[in-house]
């Protein structure tokens, strides 16, 4: 019988310190929110929105705000077939929302920022 040797992996110094630091409260989220043009809801959603990520996100969030009517094209590339929708791109999970954002135990469990 063959014997196997045992495989040995090398984990870089700081391996604990890039795990901490990529899971932890710093993380930046980087949020899409679609609109369409200056609608009742799509106020009501960019409020809201806005809202919670200063109350939750302060300081460590980007915001890209997309109007469908003047940027009818980005729709596809993140599958967008309602309006408003918030996209989640980081940190992972990706995720969508959609709504007016005014439920925000819901927006809060999307951003995975409270337990469902």
């Amino acid at each position: 019988m063959k014997e196997r040797k045992a495989e040995t992996k090398v984990v870089p110094d700081n391996f604990e310190l890039i795990m901490s630091e990529s899971n932890n409260e710093k993380d930046t989220y980087i949020l899409r929110l679609y609109i369409t043009g200056s609608t009742s809801r799509s106020s009501l959603a960019l409020t809201n929105l806005r809202k919670i990520c200063e109350e939750y996100l302060k300081g460590r969030y980007e915001l890209e705000v997309i109007d469908l009517y003047q940027k009818p094209g980005l729709a596809m590339g993140d599958q967008i077939i309602a309006a408003p929708t918030l996209i989640k791109k980081s940190p992972l999970p990706f995720r969508r929302i959609i709504g007016d954002m005014s439920n925000i135990d819901k927006v809060l469990s999307g951003l995975d920022l409270r337990a469902f």
